[in-house]
């Protein structure tokens, strides 16, 4: 890649979006870094320190915002969507609008996302959504997870097909040290945690915002894969 190429990330002002938007720098790509938290945007693009970052507040669920997003951005070549704000509860719990909240995120952002990215993409343009752990091994109170991850999956494989020669693919990561594990243990105690978690996979430990940009820089540049989930969880699909 280099600066002609534009990378927009969607969910890229922290954890693995953040990262992924890091390496596109240094692959040599500009980059339009989208969230909804300005603070947070304007946080990432200082972090990054890069004259090749521009950043856009967005609520991918929003079909206008999404579509106000692109047409400033214009022509891109990639695009990568991390978001998510998927709930967590036992589904005779959870409100329509918790449901909503993960589907509109999860599911119909991305759709939204592509259908206004896709017109605009240059020769050799890609999109990776995210899937993840939860289509595969799901948890009690994580149905909706389960459910979206799944239909992201399918996506993938039909949109391969609809909108070739752009290629489709999406990123599966497994357990990842990201910032929404701070709301759940932090210091040495959260570092307890992911070494327990990481003794029970195949890979000895769980992943960083790292290793899912690296999947994510695979799945952008070989212009051979489309159509694929590829997983990045340290063997969790095995045990």
């Amino acid at each position: 890649m280099d600066r002609t190429d534009t990378v927009v990330v969607i969910g890229g002002s922290s954890g693995m979006g953040l990262a992924v938007a890091r390496r596109c720098l240094a692959d040599g790509a500009s980059v339009v870094i989208a969230g909804r938290s300005s603070e947070r945007l304007d946080a990432a693009r200082s972090e990054l320190g890069h004259d090749r970052v521009d950043v856009h507040p967005v609520d991918i669920g929003d079909r206008d915002e999404v579509a106000a997003l692109f047409e400033q951005v214009g022509q891109l070549r990639h695009l990568v969507v991390t978001a998510a704000d998927l709930p967590y509860g036992r589904v005779l719990t959870l409100t329509e609008a918790d449901v909503m909240r993960g589907v509109r995120t999860k599911l119909l952002g991305p759709i939204f996302a592509i259908q206004h990215a896709a017109p605009r993409m240059t020769a050799g343009g890609s999109v990776t959504l995210t899937s993840g752990i939860a289509a595969y091994r799901p948890i009690p109170g994580g149905s909706v997870a389960a459910s979206v991850n799944g239909a992201i999956e399918s996506m993938v494989r039909a949109l391969a097909l609809e909108l070739a020669p752009i290629r489709i693919n999406a990123v599966s990561p497994g357990w990842v040290d990201t910032p929404v594990w701070d709301g759940i243990a932090t210091g040495e105690a959260k570092q307890a945690r992911f070494a327990e978690m990481g003794a029970r996979l195949p890979a000895g430990r769980i992943g960083a915002p790292a290793d899912i940009a690296n999947a994510v820089a695979f799945l952008m540049q070989d212009d051979f894969v489309t159509g694929t989930v590829l997983h990045s969880e340290g063997g969790q699909l095995l045990v």
